[in-house]
């Protein structure tokens, strides 16, 4: 079992615990608050069994079928933590805003809060682990697991506050109102999660200090190319996909210039973890010379 994988089943486990913990005490102590975060616990199930399936279905290798491997199945899973995080919220909203029409029954502020403590610690823990393996493992199910934890401590922050308010004043008020605020919370979580997902569906290029990274490469090698145009790059779950094509002096033999790519794709790849480069040689007939001049100025 790999890193990923084991850090994803952890917090399946700890977000089933949560769920039955929070809905339990929230039955019992009345708080819609609790209820609430019970029931955003199991957008996290369903969230969170998507990041550990997208996982270790991204981390099988590329084959006939699949030929750029299978990293866009992040991008699916990010959609579902989005979707499931968007009708949680409707939901919250809408039990918030009958409470406040109707009022709010007693709130036992006491058993409301013990499960609202232990899932703030849980969370923050487990958003700090998984966010840590989202930057080495570079994927994006797990960045979005991560961010929905984060989503999770501020979410128990702001209820055991309301609670704690609801308990020194006695106005039951701020418990549906807490709950109002979760709800708009996970909306704006929903929406960041679903234009993080769309980027890599749309396959847009990788960004700038990536894109530099690679253009410090091609210029360390100035002297043995001439130009290069037609750069694209895309990422796909944990994967960069970069291709070119270098204008080489037409005089320089096959295997000469094959050595020169080999040493662009490793320096590229010592730099840019998990990319796959595609190199197309062209002979330097005195075109597309712009971008690596405009580059070698720059830095001179």
């Amino acid at each position: 079992m790999t890193a990923s994988v084991r850090i994803a089943a952890v917090s399946l486990a700890a977000t089933v615990s949560l769920l039955v913990l929070k809905l339990i005490m929230g039955i019992i102590s009345g708080s819609i608050a609790v209820l609430s975060d019970a029931i955003d616990s199991g957008t996290d199930l369903v969230g969170g069994t998507a990041a550990l399936v997208s996982v270790q279905v991204a981390a099988w290798p590329a084959d006939e079928d699949h030929p750029y491997g299978h990293g866009k199945i992040e991008s699916v899973s990010a959609s579902v933590a989005a979707t499931v995080i968007a009708i949680g919220g409707g939901f919250v909203a809408y039990q918030a805003v009958r409470r406040l029409v109707v009022g709010s029954p007693e709130i036992d502020v006491g058993l409301a809060l013990a499960p609202m403590v232990i899932a703030a610690a849980a969370n923050l823990v487990l958003a700090f682990y998984m966010r840590r393996e989202a930057r080495r493992a570079r994927s994006l199910a797990l960045a979005s697991e991560a961010t929905h934890l984060q989503t999770n401590f501020i979410q128990a922050g702001a209820i055991i506050t309301g609670l704690a308010v609801v308990g020194i004043s006695g106005e039951r008020l701020f418990d549906p109102l807490v709950a109002l605020g979760l709800a708009a919370y996970m909306g704006w979580t929903a929406v960041g999660l679903a234009r993080q997902a769309l980027t890599e569906v749309m396959d847009v290029a990788l960004p700038d200090d990536e894109l530099r990274t690679i253009h410090d490469v091609i210029a360390a090698h100035g002297d043995d190319i001439r130009g290069f145009h037609r750069l694209r790059s895309r990422k796909a779950g944990p994967t960069r996909h970069v291709d070119m094509h270098l204008l080489v002096d037409p005089r320089r033999t096959v295997e000469e210039m094959h050595t020169v790519c080999d040493q662009i794709e490793e320096e590229i790849g010592e730099q840019l973890v998990g990319v796959t480069i595609t190199i197309h040689l062209e002979p330097d007939d005195g075109r597309y010379r712009g971008p690596l001049d405009r580059i070698l100025r720059e830095r001179s």
